[in-house]
């Protein structure tokens, strides 16, 4: 891999788009930021339309004729374009507001490569949209190994939830067997996908739809599969724009497991 994104691979250009990111998302945190309203309790600060568009300068100067979603500046050529990057420059933005460091910034070319930035232990995880590695400053890239063994399943509790009263995340939780087997965490950004694909969790869990071209998810969803994570929907099914839910699983057993709780209600 190569950080000469003008003349390199989509993955170097996924990389770079997300380190430029995540140098502003670092940089700006602990200021006091302005928070931008953006309706039913949805907001962004100063630092994710900074580092969006730190992003885009590097999409646009690599890949030029490629369309671009934003999660702040919207849609930026053709919707229906071959070629486009889902960009979310900061996935997290209430924890950072308060000042809680679990953050990601993710850069996807849809169906493609991606990569998922952590501002702050420096990790970068990527894909070349067939195998997946983690970066660190000062290693060598490391191929990422997806691993049960920590038994900590991410939740996603935030609101709304389209899914209920057949699928609510509350309700998996309150299970025995859940308890007996699994232990909750709540992360809530990328870095939960990423984390699973790394190895340091067994899986994760949402609600949700339209997660195949979700700036949000894209990426994350990215690396899960090509580190070779078992990835549905609540339901079973495959993701898509009709699916249901998301479940990001390290092998096979731990999403069995999970979706036996999620189909048996009592």
């Amino acid at each position: 891999m190569t950080d000469s994104y003008a003349s390199s691979d989509d993955a170097a250009v996924a990389i770079a788009g997300a380190r430029a990111g995540a140098d502003v998302v670092r940089n700006m945190y602990g200021r006091r930021l302005d928070r931008i309203d953006k309706g039913a309790g949805d907001f962004a600060t100063a630092a994710d339309v900074e580092a969006e568009k730190k992003i885009l300068d590097v999409i646009r100067a690599a890949r030029p004729d490629d369309a671009v979603l934003g999660e702040e500046g919207g849609q930026q050529g053709a919707a229906d374009a071959v070629r486009q990057w889902l960009v979310d420059p900061l996935c997290g933005t209430l924890n950072y507001a308060v000042g809680t460091m679990l953050v990601a910034v993710n850069v996807a070319l849809r169906d493609g490569a991606a990569a998922v930035a952590d501002p702050f232990s420096g990790e970068i995880f990527f894909t070349d949209g067939e195998t997946a590695w983690v970066r660190r400053d000062g290693a060598d890239d490391a191929l990422l190994t997806p691993s049960p063994a920590s038994r900590l399943v991410d939740v996603n509790l935030d609101p709304p939830f389209p899914d209920e009263p057949g699928f609510r995340a509350v309700d998996l939780l309150a299970r025995p067997e859940f308890g007996e087997r699994f232990r909750p965490r709540v992360v809530s950004t990328t870095l939960a996908l990423a984390w699973v694909a790394a190895g340091k969790r067994a899986a994760y869990v949402t609600d949700g739809s339209g997660f195949s071209r979700s700036v949000h998810f894209a990426a994350g969803i990215a690396l899960c599969r090509a580190a070779g994570c078992v990835v549905t929907g609540i339901d079973g099914a495959p993701i898509g724009e009709a699916g249901r839910g998301l479940v990001a699983a390290a092998d096979d057993e731990t999403h069995g497991l999970l979706m036996s709780m999620m189909r048996s209600r009592g």
